[in-house]
Order: C-alpha cells, then structure tokens, then sequence
C-alpha cells in the first residue's frame, strides 16, 4: 500500500483502510501531513497531527479521515532545485565555501546570476 493511497482516503475515500495492522507500517504521518499541509483548507488540521504526533498511527488517521471535508485535493510536490552550477560559481567569483554561497544565492537576481555566468565564459564549445 500506497502513502498516497492514506490521502486519497482521507480526501475522498472516507474508508478505513488502516485497520487490520497490516498496513499500519505503510502509513507514514510525516508524508500524509505535508500533504495537508498545501491546501488552506486542511493545513490546521495537519497542523495539530504535528503537534500530537505522539499519539497512535490509527488515530491520526482516523482524525483526519472523519475530520477533513469530502474534496478531491491535489497538488504537485516542491522539490529541490538544482542550483549546484550557480553555487559552483558564486564559490569561484567570491571565493567562498559552499554555505555562504547558498546565502549569497538567495540573495542575488537573475540578472546577476546571468553577469556571473558572462564572467567566468572561458569560450569554446560547451
């Protein structure tokens, strides 16, 4: 069993699928809070799963599955961007380590970034 297929139940299901411990390793409250998490809707409710997550798997799915209004909810996860070309040159422009570079990226524009990138162009095929 799924993670997802706990959140699809919560959302729309409605059902228990928890019972019977067999699938209570597959339940992970982390995952299934987060993604609560990014709807307006049901974020205060992931909310106080986090803040008594020290209570039983079953609970807290049962909390969510009788609490959370019956709507279909979806949305794409945020995942890491790969900015290790632009922090490898932020390191080499500035001579810094790599967690300053990681401030300094937060810091900087597009614009910036692009004026870095002209800068350390050595030419030649890419």
């Amino acid at each position: 069993m799924n993670v997802f297929d706990f959140v699809n139940e919560i959302n729309f299901g409605k059902k228990n699928i928890l019972e019977g411990g067999q699938s209570d390793k597959d339940y992970v409250p982390f995952i299934v809070n987060r993604s609560m998490s990014y709807f307006a809707d049901t974020v205060l409710y992931a909310n106080e799963m986090n803040r008594h997550n020290q209570l039983p798997k079953q609970w807290q799915f049962d909390f969510l599955r009788l609490s959370v209004p019956k709507r279909k909810r979806f949305s794409k996860w945020i995942k890491k961007t790969d900015n290790s070309a632009d922090l490898s040159r932020i390191c080499e422009i500035y001579k810094y380590s790599a967690r300053k570079a990681e401030e300094a990226l937060r810091l900087l524009t597009a614009d910036q970034l692009d004026a870095i990138k002209q800068e350390l162009d050595k030419g030649g095929r890419s």
